[in-house]
């Protein structure tokens, strides 16, 4: 099926200026970058380190060349992401570089000054659930506001660029050898502690990023579009817009509602629809961020 859209020449479309930000978006961004690299610090010195539970990525690696070396786990978490500065300059932009190089220098300033205060807990499982908690919304909240701190995502823009994997799939690759080695290092059960940390630390880095609210984008094809269209803006309170299609068999013309909803709402939609057109065509699909329009609900009747 097609849609059909209206192209605009490049000659005719607008150059905006890059605006500086304000002094209180900057107060803002440094906050949240202070914050959230405090928080992974609090996680990897009070709960992951004194159990010698790793997470992936250059800090698993620093954390152990730390206990290797008896060096303090700063140093090596500040020297290795050094070359990712300037990765991340070339290929992101001085403000993401910028944001990172003030995330990392907290993070290592952090966890030196909390290395001498007691651990916690010394169970490991509730080390590796709680730390890997904090540690992901820690992580989450510094790259909510444009920041990093770990450079390994930036080498797997790097490598895919050459290789037939994705960025996901080489982060992955990455964080599975450095768990493994994690095993040798320090045994095979804190290896598995580790992998329990890592995954919690990458669910909350999500949630963090994405909130709890999470939001959906619904397409729909019906002939009865405009009846389910009316329906979804008085009974679920939700705007909609009516695109215009081609069926890609028939070559007959479709229309296509498409509106964005939380994920809460997604069983009414789908009630929605199948009350009015049982047979209709129902696609819904995650969506990471929603900005503009009248994306915001009105009362529901």
């Amino acid at each position: 099926m097609t849609m059909s859209a209206k192209l605009v020449p490049s000659s005719d479309l607008p150059n905006p200026q890059h605006s500086r930000a304000t002094r209180i978006q900057v107060a803002k961004r440094f906050i949240f970058l202070l914050i959230g690299a405090g928080l992974v610090s609090v996680g990897l010195e009070i709960f992951l380190v004194p159990n010698n539970i790793i997470d992936g990525g250059v800090v698993g690696i620093s954390i152990i060349l730390s206990h290797l070396t008896s060096l303090p786990l700063g140093v090596f978490l500040f020297i290795l992401n050094l070359p990712f500065f300037f990765l991340g300059y070339k290929q992101i932009g001085k403000t993401f570089a910028l944001s990172t190089l003030i995330g990392v220098l907290i993070m290592s300033v952090g966890t030196t000054l909390l290395h001498p205060v007691p651990a916690f807990t010394i169970d490991p499982l509730l080390a590796a659930v709680f730390g890997g908690i904090i540690l992901g919304v820690g992580v989450g909240m510094v790259i909510r506001y444009g920041g990093s701190l770990d450079g390994t995502e930036i080498v797997a823009i790097l490598l895919n660029k050459k290789s037939p994997f994705s960025v996901g799939e080489i982060v992955m690759f990455f964080n599975l050898f450095i768990l493994a080695s994690a095993g040798f290092v320090f045994g095979w059960d804190h290896a598995m502690y580790s992998l329990i940390a890592y995954y919690i630390a990458f669910k909350m880095i999500d949630i963090t990023i994405e909130g709890f609210d999470e939001s959906k984008a619904v397409w729909i094809i019906s002939d009865n579009y405009r009846d389910i269209g009316d329906a979804i803006l008085s009974r679920l309170g939700r705007g909609v817009t009516y695109l215009d299609g081609e069926g890609g068999f028939t070559g007959g013309e479709k229309r296509v509602i498409f509106c964005v909803i939380t994920r809460l709402e997604e069983a009414k939609m789908k009630s929605i629809v199948e009350n009015y057109d049982p047979t209709a065509f129902l696609a819904v699909g995650n969506i990471h961020d929603v900005k503009g329009g009248r994306f915001k609900k009105k009362d529901i009747h």
